[in-house]
């Protein structure tokens, strides 16, 4: 019966981490050694920075969405509005960095509007049948014309974030064409998840781990999570491992990973795989012709790899492409300095208005 137990809680990790690929059997026994303070982290603890007002956002089926919008620093009129769209499993904590660092500029002053998606963070929870891209691409509308009812639009999403985005250009093409100025795609794919990086068989429903996780926590809820919670550790290890690339990480960031993932109920992870198996929207990238893209992965991250990024922007060539050296998944909060400055920039494009450009590709 303990072996039960012990298959239960290494199950519930595996599923914990889904969220950035962490299968525990890969990593158990990876070290912390590469946790090491880098130069220059923040002072402030990652993931607590007060936002300028918070509300709710009722979805179009009622689900309540926990909201915020942070203004200018300085007070001053702000010339568009950035939405930050977070990844699976994680709430709006992870855009702290950028949060932080878009709220200083002045040229152009922004102004931000951050979420958590629906089943995340301190948003509410839907049925397995309203848990796809296609219902959050939904959401996401609800959260512009609630909060960002005119003007000029950034978006930017991250992860299932960015897929999100990527739905509501097929669900609402006029919006591009009029008010979306600019889209940011940041670690995340248009379609073929799991056919590089993340192994395609722990994000289908037919695994027999994940399946059987899966009915257990529509039982026996409390029982999968206290199971998850004992196998904690090896989960950090695994957030650690795939969820970052090959450069120090202050252990702060795995921190609050940890805190986002550990917020996300084995329920709630197991009813949104099969839409990110399933996901596939090249074809949706055609709707952002009308927009200055942005791309960026990390070519070390483990499950979406690079390629997912040159990929998309093959199918943008007027887009800009950004390769972050070393930096995994979590790319905003491995390098802020890099995404940020490639938003701000972002940004200054779009609030000038719309603009003929070539595709760029760097590294960083």
């Amino acid at each position: 019966m303990n072996a039960v137990w012990k298959a239960v809680g290494w199950a519930g990790g595996v599923l914990g981490a889904a969220a950035t690929g962490a299968a525990v059997g890969l990593v158990a026994n990876q070290r912390r050694a590469a946790e090491r303070r880098p130069v220059g982290v923040p002072e402030e603890p990652p993931g607590e920075l007060r936002p300028t007002r918070e509300s709710t956002v009722a979805a179009d089926d009622g689900v309540p969405l926990a909201a915020e919008e942070v203004d200018p620093d300085d007070g001053g009129e702000p010339a568009l509005t950035v939405v930050l769209v977070h990844g699976f499993a994680l709430d709006r904590r992870s855009w702290h960095f950028q949060r932080r660092d878009l709220a200083a500029l002045t040229e152009p002053r922004v102004r931000q509007v951050l979420y958590d998606q629906r089943g995340h963070g301190r948003s509410g929870r839907s049925g397995a049948e309203s848990s796809t891209i296609d219902q959050l691409a939904r959401d996401l509308d609800a959260v512009l014309r609630t909060l960002a009812p005119d003007g000029p639009l950034v978006l930017v999403g991250h992860s299932m974030g960015g897929m999100t985005i990527m739905a509501l250009a097929e669900q609402r093409p006029e919006l591009f064409a009029d008010r979306v100025r600019g889209v940011a795609l940041i670690g995340t794919a248009a379609g073929a998840v799991g056919g590089a990086g993340l192994p395609k068989s722990v994000l289908s429903r037919y695994n027999p781990v994940t399946l059987g996780v899966g009915r257990l926590a529509g039982l026996q809820p409390d029982l999968v999570e206290w199971a998850r919670r004992r196998a904690g550790t090896v989960t950090r290890r695994g957030i650690r491992v795939l969820a970052f690339g090959d450069r120090h990480v202050d252990p702060s960031l795995v921190d609050l990973m940890d805190r986002m993932i550990a917020g996300t109920s084995v329920q709630v992870l197991t009813e949104f795989l099969e839409t990110l198996g399933t996901h596939n929207r090249y074809k949706a990238l055609a709707g952002l012709r009308h927009c200055e893209v942005l791309v960026v992965g990390g070519d070390a991250d483990r499950l979406t790899p690079f390629s997912h990024a040159e990929r998309m922007a093959a199918e943008m060539p007027h887009g800009e492409l950004v390769r972050a050296a070393g930096a995994g998944h979590m790319v905003m909060l491995e390098r802020p300095d890099v995404v940020t400055g490639h938003l701000a920039a972002l940004a200054r494009r779009c609030a000038v208005g719309r603009t003929e450009s070539r595709r760029r590709w760097r590294r960083a």
